[in-house]
């Protein structure tokens, strides 16, 4: 999914694009309101972050532009501006979501993942996407989530990225080369300690023994196999 980040501090621009990435995004990066709007109509994102207090354009004006063109895409605000009557035109206008600076990390995935949720769901109509069993994992994309009895796993779109790509070559080995193309894309230089430092990560929340795994093996000098 691409989502375009709209936002006048470079910090705070730098940190979302970091954040946004991690979870598996593909970002879009504008710093005023009339280059998001340019960036909108050549890109067509997925999905759209936005300050309020911006250069050329405000959030605002730039929200209205977007629902004019493209009704349906998910729209959160993340502006210093707190006071209820901000958020009620935020809302009033058709965002999604509104969050308020200063943010934390866990926030703004937690807020992002289910806006994409919705998104997912609403695009998948009566759910195309369907269940992947793994195991006794059964892993829900269209909800970011895998589930283990009653034990629901978050997850995030680069999670799902992988345990996908490991289902669709059961008891094929998936290089690490191929993998992290499919998980991190083309603009990415492959880096087998980026890809093995995330596997562990996921095996912590996926496995029932992560020191000895049974859904994501490690093919050791080649890369990793899921064998059903």
């Amino acid at each position: 999914m691409k989502i375009l980040i709209a936002e006048d501090d470079p910090n705070i621009l730098n940190g979302l694009e970091e954040i946004l990435q991690l979870e598996g995004y593909h970002t879009l990066a504008a710093r005023d309101g009339r280059d998001a709007l340019a960036l909108f109509k050549s890109e067509d994102p997925d999905f759209v972050c936005l300050d309020i207090m911006m250069p050329g354009l405000s959030g605002y004006d730039v929200c209205r532009e977007i629902r004019k063109l493209k009704g349906a895409v998910p729209v959160i605000f993340i502006s210093a501006k707190s006071e209820e009557i901000d958020k009620v035109i935020g809302l009033e206008l058709g965002a999604d979501d509104y969050i308020v600076k200063p943010f934390g990390i866990r926030e703004v995935v937690a807020r992002i993942r289910a806006v994409t949720r919705r998104y997912l769901s609403s695009a998948s109509g009566s759910s195309t996407s369907q269940p992947l069993h793994m195991g006794d994992l059964e892993v829900l994309p269209d909800e970011l989530r895998a589930r283990r009895g009653d034990q629901v796993i978050e997850l995030s779109l680069r999670d799902i990225t992988i345990l996908r790509t490991l289902h669709d070559n059961k008891r094929r080995v998936v290089d690490r080369r191929t993998l992290f193309q499919e998980a991190w894309g083309l603009d990415h230089i492959p880096n087998s300690r980026t890809l093995d430092q995330h596997i562990s990560q996921l095996r912590k929340r996926i496995e029932r023994d992560p020191k000895c795994p049974a859904i994501i093996l490690t093919v050791h000098g080649v890369g990793y196999r899921y064998d059903g």
